[in-house]
């Protein structure tokens, strides 16, 4: 089945993350009971994937400034179809930041997925009031990525801004429970 690999990748953490079981149990009931979960049409969610990019001495964090949500946040997005959410993180993070020296950090037992979150992402209206999206969720699965910090940087037309912070700034930066938890569970794996 198709799903099996993302069915693996959620339990592997879920046996490493046993206080984070709810959320995971909550994306593996939308993947078993959903075999359109990787297509952003499934409502009322969909698997998203995102990535926590950090550079190699693990000191400084990039985030960018969502244009359509007006928000610092990790860069990430929909699946479209994709099965590997390791691919969607790292398909995503080059197309939002323009690096191409990305790779994926796991932990110490092998386990990829960084954090995992279920949020709701708002309806959106036309100009003239017409519905564009209707509001549903994103089950993002998480990945930590690092990249070489030297890299030139490049802002898509997805954000208004895109920077390499370090801890504090992140955290002046943005309130997000979730953005400011993927940057404590980044230092825990990288040790910092």
């Amino acid at each position: 089945m198709h799903r099996d690999p993302v069915i693996q990748l959620l339990t592997a953490y879920r046996e490493t993350n046993p206080a984070e079981a709810q959320v995971a149990d909550r994306i593996l009931a939308l993947v078993n009971s959903r075999p359109d979960c990787f297509d952003r049409t499934c409502r009322p969610g969909h698997l998203t994937g995102s990535a926590w990019v950090v550079s190699p001495d693990g000191e400084r964090h990039l985030l960018l400034h969502h244009r359509k949500l007006d928000k610092w946040l990790q860069p990430g997005g929909h699946a479209d179809g994709q099965t590997d959410l390791a691919e969607v993180a790292l398909r995503e993070a080059i197309e939002e930041t323009g690096l191409q020296s990305l790779k994926v950090v796991a932990n110490h037992r092998g386990v990829a997925v960084l954090d995992l979150d279920v949020h709701d992402i708002p309806a959106r209206y036309a100009p003239d009031g017409s519905l564009v999206e209707d509001g549903h969720e994103h089950h993002d699965v998480r990945f930590l990525l690092q990249a070489n910090a030297d890299e030139s940087l490049c802002v898509s037309d997805e954000s208004h801004d895109l920077r390499w912070c370090t801890p504090d700034e992140v955290a002046a930066l943005t309130q997000e429970w979730s953005v400011l938890r993927l940057l404590e569970k980044a230092r825990r794996r990288l040790d910092r």
